[in-house]
């Protein structure tokens, strides 16, 4: 289960829409999420799941449409094209909390298994060190518009990038098949900081 991304980028983080970010703090925020989130893995539970693996989100300040919209100008905090700091940060308090809520299901229900899958530092491990996995490309989508190719996603009739395997970032929000592969593998065989308490291939023996 992979949930979170999309309420902070199409909700939280769009303050001109929606007024969140107006009445929730961002902890608070990510506790809203995180009580949603328990009740959804719990009604899964009631219906017979028995094996969860629970992705935490990753650094959404880095993706390409942050960069093209100039988040990070606007909070006065780096020109367009770098991380935004302030809305990582934000994702502290519910990665953070969903591996504690991990370890509490698993607490709770002896009969069930709950793995975390540390999403954001598997993601912030290729961004920082893109050449030790073969990427050239870091801050734009291979297939994308606007400022850092990330103001729009891939349309209709766009031409991608020649070389898509040397993109971390496919389009505006999403990661290429070459990250989305070693980012598959460190779930399946890592041990920790990747997974908590197990892996999936561990998880699949089970």
């Amino acid at each position: 289960m992979s949930l979170g991304s999309n309420d902070y980028l199409n909700n939280y983080l769009m303050p001109s829409l929606y007024d969140t970010s107006y009445i929730y703090s961002p902890s608070d925020f990510a506790n809203l999420l995180l009580n949603h989130y328990t009740r959804q893995i719990l009604a899964l539970y009631n219906v017979g799941l028995r094996k969860f693996f629970l992705a935490g989100v990753g650094p959404i300040g880095c993706i390409p449409y942050e960069l093209g919209i100039g988040q990070a100008a606007f909070f006065g905090e780096a020109p367009v094209g770098h991380c935004v700091d302030s809305v990582n940060q934000m994702l502290g308090t519910l990665n953070d909390g969903l591996l504690s809520l991990v370890g509490q299901l698993n607490s709770n229900h002896p009969g069930a298994i709950f793995v975390y899958g540390n999403t954001y530092g598997a993601v912030g491990s290729i961004l920082n060190t893109p050449a030790a996995y073969g990427f050239t490309v870091v801050d734009r989508g291979c297939c994308s518009l606007g400022n850092s190719q990330g103001q729009l996603t891939c349309l209709p009739g766009t031409t991608p990038c020649p070389n898509r395997n040397q993109y971390v970032f496919w389009d505006a929000y999403h990661t290429t098949e070459a990250a989305n592969s070693i980012l598959a593998h460190r779930a399946f065989a890592g041990g920790p900081p990747d997974c908590y308490p197990i892996n999936l291939q561990q998880l699949a023996l089970i």
